[in-house]
């Protein structure tokens, strides 16, 4: 744990389960304070009770449904209240609805949009004023290599994805020179648990390898900004 980080605090969208389970217990382990969020409370309270049991008081959590922009802002003002200031943020919470263009119901293509964009809109949105006040600060967007490559059945997948990566980039160049850098994580494959298709998955990256990139991330230099970063298996199934 770097003594360092004691007074850096970070939010975690998504961060029950999966990706963002491991970022917030990376984080954690740095000795950062995390507050991670979840649309279930009941998934908050599980993350929130195992984690406290590792890093003490330096995890909390809220329920919030990213795509309420009412919801997201009251969770950072109460980040705000507690810790006084937002060193980094991970826009993490996503989903996916997966099938042909013209199966897919007007519904489904709005909670894929609603979630993995807005959301990620509507944090950045928020936490941005602190970082500025600060002169410092550093957001990561976790999107996918699905944001640059389409396939059949991810039109709603990819359209936010793709909006994610171009969100990124115009946010990084509108707040660099306020000292907000900004970053857009795509990894490839991730095996999460949480697969219908319980096959051979050995080849796939884990979720810590994200979490790491993160923490990698925060320790670059002020001068240098990676606003992209790809991140594939090193050695998935031959096709």
């Amino acid at each position: 744990m770097s003594d360092g980080n004691a007074n850096r605090t970070a939010i975690v969208t998504g961060g029950s389960r999966g990706i963002g389970r491991a970022i917030v217990e990376a984080l954690a382990g740095e000795g950062w304070r995390v507050f991670l969020c979840s649309r279930r409370q009941e998934s908050v309270d599980e993350a929130v009770t195992v984690l406290a049991g590792r890093f003490g008081d330096r995890v909390e959590g809220r329920a919030v449904d990213v795509r309420d922009q009412e919801e997201v802002d009251a969770f950072v003002e109460w980040v705000l209240e507690r810790a006084g200031r937002i060193d980094c943020l991970v826009n993490n919470a996503g989903l996916g609805r997966f099938g042909p263009v013209d199966e897919l119901t007007g519904e489904e293509w709005r909670e894929v949009l609603r979630t993995n964009l807005d959301g990620a809109f509507y944090f950045l949105r928020a936490v941005a004023p602190a970082m500025k006040r600060q002169g410092s600060g550093w957001v990561f967007n976790v999107a996918s290599l699905a944001a640059k490559n389409p396939f059949a059945g991810g039109a709603a997948y990819n359209a936010s994805k793709f909006g994610l990566l171009g969100f990124s980039e115009a946010a990084m160049l509108d707040l660099r020179h306020s000292g907000v850098r900004i970053s857009c994580i795509l990894p490839g494959s991730v095996e999460t648990g949480f697969r219908a298709d319980r096959s051979d998955s050995s080849w796939m990256l884990a979720p810590e390898d994200v979490a790491r990139t993160v923490v990698d991330l925060l320790a670059y230099p002020e001068r240098a900004l990676p606003s992209r970063v790809e991140l594939r298996p090193s050695r998935p199934p031959r096709r």
